[in-house]
């Protein structure tokens, strides 16, 4: 992947991150002010928001992420 390719998607990655958590605490915040339960569901959303993202930049990341090559036991070294 070209270095301006990773760039622009680590960008949209953070924009995603911000949109959860931030739209989270919003949709709880005017939930509580409509039900006049004041922190309750801004901090379940605000909760939800925020692992909602992580585990949407786990998946799009990790694959991008390779494991070190470890020497092969059964193979002969010269």
């Amino acid at each position: 992947m070209a270095p301006r390719d990773f760039f622009f998607k680590l960008l949209g990655v953070g924009w995603f991150v911000g949109i959860c958590i931030v739209g989270g605490a919003i949709g709880g915040w005017l939930l509580d002010k409509k039900l006049d339960t004041k922190p309750i569901f801004a901090l379940v959303f605000l909760t939800l928001g925020t692992v909602f993202a992580l585990y949407m930049v786990w998946r799009w990341l990790a694959p991008g992420v390779q494991k070190p090559n470890k020497p092969d036991k059964n193979k002969e070294h010269d």
